[in-house]
């Protein structure tokens, strides 16, 4: 990967950064008391969720199926 991706991913993890504690101050200042059925809230903990997800993915390894290794418990084919 070049050093213009990776620049670009890692301004991706901050904003989701950024994002994630806005959402948690957000979440810290809801009135209480919170019902289980409160649309509002329960979106902003969606969102939390997805911010996690997309955090995660980031940090992850990738694997790309190709003719010489079609799944990670394959290994890798010798020729």
């Amino acid at each position: 990967m070049t050093d213009r991706h990776l620049h670009h991913i890692e301004t991706a993890r901050e904003a989701l950064h950024r994002a994630r504690k806005h959402l948690s101050a957000e979440i810290s200042a809801y009135p209480a008391p919170i019902s289980g059925c409160d649309a509002q809230f329960n979106h902003l903990l969606a969102e939390r969720q997805k911010i996690a997800n997309a955090l995660s993915a980031l940090s992850e390894p990738v694997f790309v199926p190709t003719p010489r290794s079609p799944s990670v418990s394959e290994g890798v084919e010798s020729r």
